[in-house]
């Protein structure tokens, strides 16, 4: 729980100031440009002066923010196609399990540059790309587990007394569900986080105006060969911890919610 408390209280600080430093995270000042780490400036300077800690932190709230909103949207779309699916009829199910099917056989990167690019890319291209290709898995996963409740006793008794399918899925089902959600929803975000950053860094993502961690990877590139490392390694650093926190904290959510998981 104290490892837990750790991770949550890191993400937090990092989307919080990095949303107090977004416009800090584009000040240029040539006079200091391309310093090593130091002291005044943890992670160097760029080739404009602009401090790399500070865009680097500025850049990964930016991509915490997103993860959080699409992750969510992700996870309704996929809770409430998994219920309809088992609850609606065959002819319902039939189609949710296609369209399962089709985002899944479609290799996942090239759906989401696609929906991005179709959409015009930036912000809410990414968002749309990343919420509408991240729900199959756990909408199969959701499907599933309602065809197992559908067989409960209590379920079919109710069943028998006449309630409704709608009042069955969200009185009855949808309270079984709620674990599994969290845990798909929490588990989302480093998936979501790491692909919005890819996008970005291949340019099919948010607009270079912006300080999103895939621009700065993808503009510290033209620097390597200089000698200039930090502009990567620190940056590239932080996203890894980032998606190692979100992932420990979902991994910790689903123990304390399924505590027998945790002796498999």
């Amino acid at each position: 729980m104290v490892l837990f408390g750790a991770s949550v209280l890191f993400l937090l600080l990092v989307a919080v100031f990095g949303y107090v430093w977004q416009d800090a995270a584009s000040v240029t000042d040539f006079s200091r440009k391309n310093l090593p780490p130091c002291a005044g400036y943890l992670f160097g300077t760029d080739w404009m002066g602009r401090d790399m800690f500070v865009r680097t932190v500025a850049g990964l709230s930016m991509s915490i923010r997103l993860g959080l909103l699409t992750a969510a949207v992700s996870a309704v779309i996929a809770f409430l196609l998994g219920l309809s699916a088992a609850v609606l009829g065959r002819a319902v199910d039939g189609l949710v399990t296609l369209l399962i099917d089709l985002v899944m056989g479609i290799p996942h990167m090239l759906l989401l540059i696609l929906i991005s690019f179709a959409c015009g890319k930036g912000f809410w291209g990414v968002t749309l790309g990343i919420a509408l290709t991240h729900w199959a898995s756990l909408a199969r996963l959701i499907r599933g587990e309602v065809f197992q409740l559908r067989e409960s006793p209590y379920i079919r008794i109710a069943g028998k007394l006449g309630k409704s399918r709608a009042y069955l899925a969200f009185h009855h089902m949808a309270p079984n569900l709620l674990p599994q959600f969290i845990t798909g929803l929490i588990l989302m975000f480093p998936h979501a986080i790491l692909h919005e950053a890819s996008i970005t860094f291949l340019g099919f993502g948010l607009s270079p105006e912006e300080p999103a961690i895939g621009i700065i990877l993808s503009e510290s590139m033209k620097y390597l060969a200089m000698g200039k490392w930090w502009l990567a390694l620190f940056p590239g650093l932080l996203l890894t911890a980032v998606v190692l926190m979100f992932h420990y904290a979902g991994q910790t959510i689903c123990r304390m919610a399924a505590p027998g998981s945790v002796h498999e």
